[in-house]
């Protein structure tokens, strides 16, 4: 196994700058007098390229005329399909860099979705073996589009301790990164790059997008990354937002038991390393019914095919708009599109078959069930859920201990820079 240098990572390399992406590509699609430059930059984009500078867009009708503005990071256009794009990337890119990574080596991951389906599109674009460990909850939909990028599948039946199967699933990958030559353990549960990726990324994309004006930020919480890395670069550049995170009932990122819950892209037994909660104000745990019900009624009434875990930000983020009132504005993070939960989410004998009646799809029942919403602990109540000598139990890789550990002292070695502004834009005027 190569060792991680212990010499500064440039880690702030491994992903560009979110505004100069963005001049890039618009650059690049905006005809110019010299149209001979934008040809040769459009012919040298490849398909990683397109991830990230997704699309903010408002939301024009769960909102009223009393309300503040409501916007949505569409994650759904990257590439790959989710947010998850962003950290496949990073991690795959530092990984080539530091050498852990060769010319036709293999990418071993646990994950029953989004993540899995990231790395396999990667793999496909530069040539890399992709295995990805599912279980029996992962939906054919997936399973279809893993199949369609060349992955190969590992499906993991033995349930854990929990009654889950994340834990079986993570040591499996593990000792197969360890028995075949030439592999790389992604590990996104572990691996602080995950959260880094937004830090890099999509913070400094939301306030290119928003500047100042953005109040309050809402995202979700499973490995950690998106919440994690948003949290950090926010509470650095923009102090004065809100950051409220949204887990599934039953999760124990927030706090309190496990229990099961039905909700894809949400949750995890223990409070993840990506994760500091010191940097969160708020937390919410959403029950599956209220989740399903903001997916369909955001279809319905705004045209917006979210995915299963973008109903639980999204009904969250309405409470704060309605709150908030005029003036002021939310940004909700929507992690994936719903075309891959049509025969879950979105079909009624599978909700039905789950105990779930949800009726019609209107907007007054969606602010009414919005407004019910409680937090279930706020700032200094916020306590994690430790999982003590879990990293040595499921046999955490020692290149994701050794990264951690050169990430950990470049971000004690940069320090804080809270005030430091990022370019404004209109999406977020008032």
């Amino acid at each position: 196994m190569t060792a991680v240098s212990a010499e500064p990572f440039p880690f702030s390399h491994f992903s560009a700058d979110a505004t100069t992406l963005y001049r890039y590509r618009s650059a690049a699609r905006t005809p110019g007098p010299e149209p001979g430059r934008a040809w040769q930059a459009i012919s040298e984009v490849r398909i990683t390229d397109c991830i990230g500078s997704t699309p903010l867009f408002a939301l024009q009708n769960v909102v009223g005329p009393s309300d503040g503005k409501l916007l949505v990071k569409w994650e759904r256009s990257n590439p790959g399909g989710s947010i998850k794009d962003r950290p496949a990337l990073h991690i795959v890119d530092a990984a080539e860099r530091l050498g852990l990574l060769r010319p036709g080596g293999t990418m071993i991951e646990s994950s029953s979705g989004n993540f899995g389906i990231s790395l396999a599109m990667i793999g496909a674009a530069r040539g890399y073996r992709v295995i990805v460990l599912v279980d029996p909850k992962t939906t054919r939909a997936n399973l279809n589009v893993l199949n369609a990028f060349g992955a190969e599948t590992i499906v993991v039946d033995e349930p854990d301790d929990t009654g889950s199967f994340l834990k079986t699933r993570i040591v499996l990958a593990n000792q197969l990164a360890h028995d075949i030559d030439g592999a790389f353990r992604p590990d996104q549960v572990f691996n602080l790059l995950n959260s880094h990726a937004h830090y890099r990324s999509t913070g400094p994309e939301l306030l290119a997008e928003c500047g100042q004006r953005l109040d309050v930020l809402v995202g979700t919480a499973s490995t950690g990354g998106q919440l994690g890395g948003l949290s950090r670069y926010l509470r650095e550049r923009a102090p004065h937002v809100s950051i409220i995170g949204v887990d599934a009932e039953g999760s124990a990122i927030f706090g309190g038991p496990s229990a099961p819950y039905l909700i894809p892209g949400l949750g995890l037994g223990w409070t993840p390393a990506n994760l500091d909660l010191d940097l969160i104000d708020a937390a919410y745990k959403i029950s599956g019914e209220d989740c399903f019900y903001a997916c369909r009624v955001l279809a319905r009434c705004e045209g917006v095919l979210a995915g299963a875990s973008s109903g639980a930000a999204i009904i969250t983020a309405l409470r704060y708009a309605i709150e908030g009132g005029q003036g002021s504005t939310v940004v909700c993070v929507l992690s994936d599109g719903g075309d891959r939960y049509l025969d879950s989410v979105y079909d009624d004998d599978w909700l039905a078959a789950e105990g779930f009646e949800l009726g019609d799809p209107v907007v007054a029942q969606l602010r009414e069930r919005a407004l019910k919403l409680t937090a279930a602990q706020e700032g200094g109540d916020l306590l994690p859920t430790v999982a003590p000598g879990i990293g040595e139990t499921l046999e955490v890789p020692a290149t994701t201990t050794e990264i951690n550990a050169v990430l950990r002292r470049e971000w004690t070695e940069q320090g804080p820079r809270s005030g430091d502004s990022a370019e404004t834009g209109s999406a977020c005027g008032r």
